[in-house]
């Protein structure tokens, strides 16, 4: 392999996708054919439990060398330094590996010139402010879903990221699994007939007795992790997985899941880039402790088509179309179909077919390297995050909504609208 050498690395990783062929690369390291200067070098932000496996994952994701960890999680932040080291110590790669830097504060780790790439896995009310100082720093950006808090957030990102040129892919893993995509294009392809009807199943929510705080831990820099959400005393059952169960920090499971499954039904239904007209619900919302999204909710949209979606802790897990011609349900390792036949059926040339992803992390290497749109851009993260949104609106206000999808506004309703945005903690604000 060849190339100019009087091209920068950033200039390089530009054009390289158009101008070369595949790198040669072997799982179980990188490959001595590839110089450093041809590798993407990413930085992990958020290294916790999803975050740590996703820098797993990227460590054998070919034409990715990982140069940073950012976690403000002083023990995190350490364990994921050493699992860089020892994986690159342990394949013995070539050219010029001189360890991984770690840092607590996420804009030192997007200043550094050897970064091209972000992974953010951090808590959900981060995503949005991370990922936007990525774009204006040219990075570009793999980020955990939800994209957003609010609606107003998902917004400002996705502008931002088409308009500094930025590939950008959510974490939708399911987007690059053949079931959903197959099912998706069955749907869409009109296999079923007439769409009439959508059911999504979500996991249930959490309660939580009221807590006392406590003292923070020696190795967490706890204001910073709090960042631009309303701050709250410390107490270890309000952090990690169980943020998402405050309202401050994420959006229950309306975000948690349905960033998943609600992202699947639109897809199947060609609507990812816009939305429903009409949203209704209830849900059963704890009373006291610090828990305050629902435990048990059922959320009604309606297209401007016709086509309704319900989704509800009371359906089956995963999505299911059902149609005048019949029905196909998906769920992770599961895809069904009536008529059964439908199951084998062949989409020709002729037919609708969705962006082919095997494997999240090559994907995006390889937008990455091309500049092409990922399997689950940022507006599509963004759309599919509303859907949850309007649907926790619509629940804490008690009363059926209409909802604009190209204006992104509720219509005549300036208390739901007051919804779509919140104000920041200082210093932190959308800009």
């Amino acid at each position: 392999m060849t190339h100019d050498v009087g091209l920068s690395r950033r200039a390089f990783l530009k054009t390289a996708g158009a101008t070369l062929g595949p790198l040669v690369l072997c799982r179980r390291g990188l490959a001595a054919e590839e110089a450093p200067a041809n590798r993407i070098g990413l930085a992990c932000i958020g290294v916790g439990s999803m975050g740590m496996g996703n820098l797993k994952s990227f460590l054998w994701t070919p034409g990715v060398q990982v140069v940073a960890v950012c976690d403000v999680d002083a023990l995190r932040r350490d364990e994921a330094k050493g699992v860089v080291e020892k994986h690159y110590t342990d394949q013995k790669p070539t050219g010029g590996w001189k360890g991984c830097a770690a840092f607590t504060d996420f804009r030192e780790c997007l200043a550094r010139e050897d970064v091209d790439a972000v992974c953010i896995s951090t808590a959900d009310h981060w995503h949005v402010l991370c990922a936007l100082h990525a774009a204006k720093a040219g990075k570009d950006i793999y980020c955990e879903k939800p994209l957003s808090v609010t609606v107003q957030q998902g917004r400002v990102l996705s502008d931002a990221v088409r308009r500094y040129g930025r590939v950008f892919l959510m974490g939708s893993q399911q987007r690059s699994e053949w079931r959903f995509r197959f099912a998706s294009e069955l749907v869409l392809n009109g296999r079923i007939g007439q769409v009439k009807q959508v059911k999504v199943g979500l996991n249930r929510g959490r309660a939580h007795d009221p807590v006392t705080p406590m003292p923070v831990p020696k190795e967490l820099d706890y204001d910073l992790w709090v960042g631009p959400a309303a701050y709250r005393p410390y107490h270890k059952d309000c952090l990690h997985y169980n943020f998402r169960f405050i309202s401050d920090f994420s959006g229950g499971q309306m975000l948690n899941w349905g960033s998943h499954h609600l992202d699947i039904a639109q897809w199947g239904l060609g609507t990812d880039r816009s939305g429903p007209s009409q949203v209704s619900g209830k849900g059963d919302f704890p009373t006291d402790g610090p828990y305050d999204n629902p435990v048990t909710f059922s959320v009604d949209y309606v297209y401007a088509n016709g086509v309704t979606l319900n989704c509800s802790t009371a359906n089956p897990s995963g999505v299911r179309w059902e149609g005048s011609q019949g029905w196909v349900a998906v769920d992770r390792g599961r895809i069904a179909a009536e008529p059964a036949s439908l199951l084998k059926a062949a989409l020709g040339p002729e037919a609708v077919h969705l962006i082919d992803s095997r494997s999240h992390k090559d994907h995006f290497v390889e937008c990455v390297r091309t500049r092409a749109e990922t399997v689950a851009p940022c507006e599509v993260g963004h759309r599919s995050a509303t859907m949850g949104h309007i649907g926790n609106i619509a629940m804490r206000l008690r009363r059926p909504l209409r909802w604009d999808p190209a204006a992104e506004r509720f219509v005549d309703d300036d208390e739901a609208n007051r919804l779509l945005g919140r104000a920041s903690r200082g210093p932190w604000v959308l800009a």
